[in-house]
């Protein structure tokens, strides 16, 4: 069993990684908005408004799927969360072939982001169960295939889109997407309660600080931990969608970029984003979650205070990516760093309420950035606000830093 398990274990990381780049598709949904705003005459803030229901209904499907997953374990949530997903690219379809925005938005947005928020929980909740060992780079590894996603996508659907038209690749991705990912559902599995790598035992400091005991959803939610790290999440998701909601139109200002080469700007984040969810994951388990967000926030608060100023190419296409590698990071390190906290048996209801702090940080600073740029011409005023906020937010990963509880302090759950 034990050397069976650990095979499976490389099957089941395999299979998160699919899942995720399938759903991370959703930050390909650019490619659809001038269409659908050419194509149907649909206002560009209509168009954008199902991208945002879409994110905000993700976070409520990573409560639904993390608290359900806890009680059946994995294949079934991820499995009917595939269904969810594709159904909503094919009600998306059928919304744009009968001209329906409200349908759009009950397609993409509500029943896609409901189903995507329940499949990205899965494959995060079980990896920290079965990679005790690497937990934060396996965990980064998964979600840098959501960040990957809309690298797959969007060329793909480009091209469908103006040879088939818009209907016909919602339809397409639709069925697509519904296989993959609950074909990929099925090699999920927990492991046997207690189960480790065979001869691992915690050495480093970051495996030895990270708690024993495994807390209940209820009990985390009532502890000061759970809030901080909530916290983190939402100021880092806040500083970059500020800048990735605007990469386009800052480059084109600050920078002078025509249209067609600042949209290689949003490329160049996407690739970091998924760049930064490894990378940072796999550092937090040398040097530790906490110190991995200290700097995730120092080295923002340095490139914000400096991009306002930035007018050559090179400088601010560097600028914009390591605020997306810091974007990538935040996320690809959160999984384990709840897991240090509060065990892995109910990661998936405490993880799923957390990620509530993504679709309450993508809401913020985008809006603060959209009215600052509208009423003062400029960026620059929203920029250092959240540099601001960074500065003050490094006192959280220092709060952090504090040991988690110990079983002689709790009891464990059976």
């Amino acid at each position: 069993m034990p050397e069976q398990a650990v095979r499976n274990r490389w099957g089941i990381a395999a299979a998160a990684v699919i899942m995720q780049i399938c759903l991370g598709a959703v930050y390909g949904w650019s490619v659809f908005v001038k269409p659908l705003v050419n194509s149907e005459h649909w206002a560009l803030t209509d168009v954008s408004l199902t991208f945002t229901l879409a994110i905000a209904f993700l976070g409520v499907g990573t409560v639904i799927g993390g608290l359900w997953q806890d009680r059946v374990g994995p294949r079934i949530v991820a499995s009917v969360a595939g269904v969810l997903y594709g159904i909503g690219f094919l009600v998306s379809a059928w919304a744009v072939s009968q001209h329906s925005l409200a349908g759009l938005y009950v397609g993409y947005g509500v029943i896609g982001g409901i189903g995507m928020g329940m499949g990205y929980i899965c494959p995060v909740a079980t990896l920290t169960k079965w990679f005790p060992d690497r937990r934060g780079l396996m965990t980064g590894v998964a979600v840098m295939g959501y960040g990957a996603g809309a690298l797959v996508m969007s060329p793909i659907a480009a091209r469908l889109i103006i040879s088939s038209g818009i209907s016909t690749t919602f339809g397409g991705f639709g069925i697509v997407y519904l296989i993959l990912v609950v074909l990929s559902a099925q090699f999920y599995a927990n492991p046997p309660q207690g189960w480790r790598p065979a001869g691992w035992e915690p050495r480093t400091a970051v495996s030895k600080a990270a708690t024993t005991v495994d807390s209940t959803v209820s009990e985390a939610m009532r502890s000061w931990r759970f809030w901080l790290l909530w916290a983190m999440l939402f100021l880092n998701v806040s500083a970059g969608i500020m800048i990735i909601s605007q990469a386009s139109p800052m480059a084109q200002q600050l920078v002078g970029l025509s249209a067609v080469a600042a949209s290689g700007i949003v490329g160049t984040i996407s690739i970091f984003n998924a760049l930064g969810r490894v990378f940072w994951a796999w550092m937090s388990d040398m040097i530790g979650r906490a110190q991995v967000y200290l700097l995730l926030y120092a080295i923002q608060a340095v490139v914000f205070f400096m991009l306002p100023r930035l007018h050559d190419a090179t400088m601010f296409t560097a600028a914009v990516a390591v605020i997306g590698l810091c974007y990538g990071g935040g996320f690809g390190t959160m999984p384990s760093f709840t897991a240090d906290f509060f065990g892995s048996k109910y990661m998936g209801g405490i993880y799923g309420w957390i990620l509530l702090a993504w679709g309450a940080g993508a809401i913020p600073s985008p809006i603060l950035i959209a009215r600052v740029r509208q009423s003062t011409g400029t960026y620059e005023q929203a920029i250092y606000v959240i540099a601001g906020v960074l500065v003050v937010s490094l006192l959280l990963p220092l709060m952090a830093r504090r040991r988690p509880e110990t079983p002689a302090s709790r009891p464990v759950h059976a």
